[in-house]
């Protein structure tokens, strides 16, 4: 069985650490992995397991990647092409056409679709949903990392049940402990100093960190804390003079995206998640995976499926501030029990996600046989 991974335009997300798992994950279950990127000089691909083949494209764009995709399609003769966005999976499907070579594509959504779009024009949605319909319909499998990304993404394709997939995000891998054990040298984290509170994720709307921000000051007015972002995007300095603003900008940190959170996450007097909307949200998993101490908000989708309701910790509604705020003091009071929060991830190592690919693609051959 011969599997690419077409990732063409590679950011530093958690689609591209997801996949990064899974071509690990597949190769040690004996499956050929080849990875296909614009450039190996990315995030994340010095993680990549030796045994997988990295292949440079050298472009990203739908018809700027085709000389190289149908050049590999035509030599490898893959069985599927797995795409963890939408924009590379149309480039695919262009290449299936002019290649001529007939692999099964899957499909792996990684965020609450009519979520993204839901701020969008009437005629964006529009064009966003019938795109998701024609590319979605292509595919052998549609695989959502959680039970509110499988609904509303079928929803929108009007896809039938045969088609769609549960698969939970390869997140918590075998080295997750020995990364968060590395040294940290930021002097927030030296013995004696104040709890530190950790976000992490890009910088943009979605992830709320506004939100978290203003919940911050409520949770600074009372008790000696701080509070670090793990990330980098477009709102940097909108969130530098938010805290400017709630005289908090001397306990707020955003040291910029960091390869290794985990050993910040680990050291953390509490983890908060304060998204807007996720799919599966990955640092949240992770936070749970290492026993850390976190709260986070109700957003669709995710958070509720992994925190069990809110039982294994704190859920509060989106963008409520003074919610937050409580939920944040609650847990640095009373961290709860950490081996529960890493049980309720369990679900969630490389091996388990792998085993349930593989068994996923030897159904489909099996079925087209």
């Amino acid at each position: 069985m011969r599997l690419a991974l077409f990732m063409p335009s590679f950011g530093d997300g958690g689609v591209e650490r997801m996949l990064v798992n899974l071509a690990g994950g597949l190769v040690e279950r004996g499956v050929q992995v080849d990875f296909l990127t614009r450039s190996r000089k990315v995030p994340y691909l010095d993680r990549l397991d030796a045994r997988v083949r990295l292949i440079e494209t050298g472009k990203s764009g739908r018809l700027s990647v085709q000389p190289a995709m149908c050049r590999y399609l035509r030599e490898a003769r893959p069985d599927f092409v797995l795409c963890g966005k939408d924009r590379a999976a149309q480039a695919a499907l262009l290449a299936r056409r002019l290649s001529g070579v007939p692999f099964e594509l899957v499909m792996r959504p990684g965020t609450t679709v009519s979520e993204r779009v839901a701020r969008r024009g009437f005629i964006k949605r529009w064009r966003a949903f019938r795109l998701i319909r024609s590319t979605y319909g292509s595919a052998a499998a549609v695989v959502g990392n959680s039970e509110g990304v499988v609904r509303d993404v079928q929803m929108i394709a009007e896809l039938p049940d045969a088609r769609m997939h549960l698969i939970r995000n390869p997140v918590v891998t075998p080295d997750l402990a020995a990364q968060a054990a590395e040294p940290v040298e930021h002097p927030w984290f030296a013995l004696g100093e104040p709890p530190v509170i950790v976000g992490v994720g890009g910088l943009r709307t979605q992830k709320g960190f506004d939100t978290l921000l203003r919940a911050f000051a409520q949770v600074r007015a009372q008790r000696a804390c701080r509070l670090l972002i793990l990330g980098e995007g477009r709102l940097r300095e909108e969130l530098q003079d938010l805290a400017r603003e709630l005289d908090v900008a001397e306990d707020f940190a955003l040291p910029g995206f960091d390869q290794n959170p985990y050993r910040f996450v680990a050291r953390a007097g509490l983890f908060v998640l304060a998204s807007r909307w996720e799919g599966s949200p990955n640092a949240l998993t992770e936070a749970l995976g290492l026993g850390a101490p976190v709260v986070a908000t109700d957003c669709p989708s995710g958070p509720r499926e992994i925190l069990a309701g809110g039982t294994v910790a704190p859920l509060v509604p989106v963008d409520d501030v003074a919610a937050l705020a409580a939920a944040m003091n609650q847990v640095l009071d009373n961290p709860g029990d950490a081996q529960k929060r890493r049980a309720a991830v369990a679900e969630y190592t490389v091996e388990t996600c792998a085993a349930r690919y593989h068994a996923l693609f030897e159904k489909i051959l099996w079925e087209r046989r």
